[in-house]
């Protein structure tokens, strides 16, 4: 079976059944999973995330999780890079999934959104620390 696109998407609020569903498809068709999370990415977040265990990351090929420390911030233009360059390298007979349900990773990679690469504002975190902190 061939296909005429690189990527199949599934996304949707936790718990609806994306990751099983993902699994069992990308088994049917070969594919490799894309996580679309944005609490996958750092490693040790294993509680509350419904990470794939590692028995399901053995059945088939997972990127893009478990790939920041903690401490580490991945933005969107850097998770938007990493994922459209795994779903290039796709081999048309087997489709990649982009699984997860952070609706704006889903659609920089999708839409393909012009994302700038600007630095923290770091004078701004501070301002609305501060307040945070007073309100």
């Amino acid at each position: 079976m061939t296909f005429d696109f690189s990527l199949i998407t599934i996304c949707g609020p936790t718990a609806t059944g994306k990751s099983g569903l993902a699994l069992d498809l990308a088994q049917r068709l070969g594919s490799a999973i894309i996580s679309a999370d944005s609490r996958q990415i750092y490693k040790y977040f294993n509680i509350g995330t419904a990470k794939p265990t590692t028995a399901e990351r053995e059945l088939v090929p997972h990127y893009l999780i478990d790939i920041c420390e903690p401490t580490e911030t991945l933005t969107l233009a850097e998770y938007q890079e990493q994922a459209q360059d795994l779903i290039s390298k796709t081999d048309v007979a087997s489709p990649s999934l982009l699984v997860g349900g952070t609706g704006l990773y889903i659609k920089a990679v999708v839409k393909g959104l012009k994302i700038p690469r600007v630095g923290p504002n770091e004078k701004l975190r501070s301002q609305l620390a501060d307040l945070g902190q007073k309100q």
